[in-house]
């Protein structure tokens, strides 16, 4: 049960501080993030999720 709870907590976290976390990337390394970075994390996030349940 822990292993589908904290992923939620995880993916939770970063949906309620997503603009605070652009914010320092830009900030940090003077780039923007853009939806290609967004859809690899989300990729690797659904594949981590699909290991963790089979």
């Amino acid at each position: 049960m822990i292993k589908f709870i904290i992923p939620a907590i995880i993916v939770f976290l970063i949906v309620l501080f997503w603009e605070k976390i652009q914010e320092f990337f830009y900030n940090k390394f003077n780039i923007k993030m853009n939806y290609i970075v967004l859809a690899i994390f989300v990729v690797i996030l659904t594949i981590v999720m699909a290991l963790l349940y089979f």
